[in-house]
């Protein structure tokens, strides 16, 4: 049988059955297939859904991440052996997980295990990164007890400094970016974060 539009019915039925929705991971069945996968992108987990993007820094970000790591370098944190580790697992809350660009860890929370989340975490923000998705992330680490997140945001060349979702600083040119309480003494101009980026 043919229709009016000249396609096959079954054709046509085909073409107009709803969609089934995909079917929702666990997060364990997330965290064994997207763990320690290696192809390039980054992988989160909300409310069941993957949530993919690039993985691979460019070159502005990679001078970032060197500029913070030569700076966090000198502080007294580091002297103790603490760290700021790159795309480090945080389960910010019982079906979300999410990988800051970097993020702070104290020696004694790396030898217990990473399962929780930094009091400092640092997302670099790409141009492809959507709004609405950097906002409800900003959220998520503050309700899961994040104490500071600096978004860093090369095309503006600005830092914005929250210790909460509404306190926020927004450091450019020569002001100072702070990562007290949890880092007193980690601090860098906007202009320091960006040299060579």
């Amino acid at each position: 049988m043919t229709t009016a539009k000249g396609l096959p019915q079954m054709q046509q039925d085909i073409e107009t059955k709803p969609k089934r929705a995909a079917r929702l991971l666990t997060l364990e069945e997330f965290r064994k297939k997207y763990a320690n996968r290696e192809d390039g992108f980054k992988y989160e987990f909300k409310n069941g859904e993957i949530i993919k993007s690039p993985g691979n820094m460019n070159p502005k970000q990679l001078y970032i991440v060197k500029n913070l790591n030569r700076r966090f370098s000198r502080t007294q944190a580091y002297a103790q052996g603490d760290e700021l580790i790159a795309e480090v697992d945080q389960l910010t809350a019982p079906a979300r997980q999410r990988r800051p660009d970097l993020s702070y860890w104290t020696s004694d929370r790396i030898a217990a295990g990473l399962e929780s989340v930094s009091e400092f975490v640092i997302e670099i923000i790409s141009p492809t990164d959507k709004l609405e998705d950097v906002e409800e992330k900003l959220l998520e680490y503050f309700e899961a007890g994040v104490k500071v997140v600096w978004q860093i945001r090369p095309r503006s060349q600005s830092v914005h400094v929250y210790t909460s979702p509404v306190d926020v600083i927004i450091c450019t040119g020569e002001s100072v970016c702070s990562a007290a309480p949890v880092l007193p003494d980690f601090e860098m101009t906007a202009r320091e974060i960006f040299e060579n980026s």
